[in-house]
């Protein structure tokens, strides 16, 4: 996977995962916040499974670290949405042959959307089609 710059993104796995989720959702957190909020969800990972998975998070370029101060304290250095399209292109490249339309019929198909959700559907299909 790589980004609009041609770096390449390493593949994660799916505690590291788990893992960007609650950085994404809660912020700068402490390995031991983040074991704890783990803990909470049903995680039974050691403290030092997730200070491991962080350390590689952090290689591979998706967590930062402030090593300021006494407990080190990691968020996210990639966003959900950036994430969500690497992983979306990479599908689009390897399964459809570079065509997006299979993917997204794919994902429409049989769903239930709000009238927001289909309001900026259109919004997209209309700003698409203009560009033409």
């Amino acid at each position: 996977m790589s980004d609009e710059r041609g770096r390449e993104w390493p593949n994660i796995s799916d505690g590291e995962l788990e893992l960007l989720k609650e950085l994404w959702q809660h912020g700068p957190v402490t390995v031991r916040d983040l074991h704890g909020r783990l803990e909470q969800r049903g995680f039974t990972w050691a403290y030092t499974t997730v200070q491991t998975m962080l350390g590689r998070l952090e290689e591979k370029g998706y967590v930062a670290v402030d090593r300021d101060g006494l407990a080190h304290r990691f968020e996210a250095a990639v966003d959900r949405d950036s994430l969500l399209g690497r992983r979306l292109d990479e599908l689009v490249n390897k399964i459809c042959d570079g065509a997006v339309a299979p993917l997204l019929l794919n994902l429409v198909a049989g769903r239930k959307f709000s009238a927001e959700e289909i309001r900026r559907f259109r919004s997209m299909l209309d700003d698409a089609e203009g560009q033409r």
